[in-house]
């Protein structure tokens, strides 16, 4: 990551939305597994981005942004669901990656990464979970970063364009 591109936490503002929403629509076109169909239709994309919104302003989440420093484009995003239930106050779901199909190999992904598990950690989590696309360029950030693979699920979920694909759940402890 270089300096023109800066990691921040959600602000809510409808600038933000319409930006997020425009990197989703962006990944999804991609290819990208993460629970979205094409034609992904932009209000969908808002709505989705106005409930994330609102759940980290409630504190449920953590939304943390990747953008460019000059234009606010985002370029990858994260959140970090904290929201768990009574026996698992001590865990957080690592949800959501997502990083533009231009602005990959730039090391947005690992430093998403990175802030996700300091704030979990900032909010007292001690172990991660997360699922992802086996095989996927996330599958391999994932393995390089010390997350220990737990086991692929087949058939878990729908490519955006049509077809079952295998999921691998992962989790990391946090110190």
């Amino acid at each position: 990551m270089n300096d023109t591109i800066r990691l921040r936490r959600s602000s809510g503002t409808t600038e933000e939305t319409e930006a997020l929403a425009d990197l989703l629509v962006d990944v999804v076109e991609g290819g990208a597994s993460i629970g979205f169909m094409l034609p992904l239709a932009r209000e969908t994309a808002i709505a989705f981005w106005r409930n994330a919104q609102a759940s980290a302003a409630r504190g449920e989440r953590v939304l943390l942004i990747a953008e460019e420093t000059t234009t606010g484009r985002a370029l990858g995003t994260v959140q970090v669901v904290l929201a768990m239930p009574e026996n698992g106050q001590h865990r957080a779901d690592i949800a959501k990656m997502q990083v533009s199909p231009s602005a990959r190999r730039r090391g947005l992904g690992a430093a998403l990464l990175a802030a996700a598990e300091q704030a979990a950690r900032d909010a007292g989590k001690t172990l991660l979970v997360l699922d992802t696309l086996t095989g996927s360029d996330a599958d391999r950030l994932y393995t390089s970063h010390g997350w220990v693979r737990v086991g692929d699920i087949p058939d878990y979920a729908m490519l955006p364009a049509g077809g079952s694909c295998s999921t691998t759940v992962f989790y990391k402890r946090l110190t």
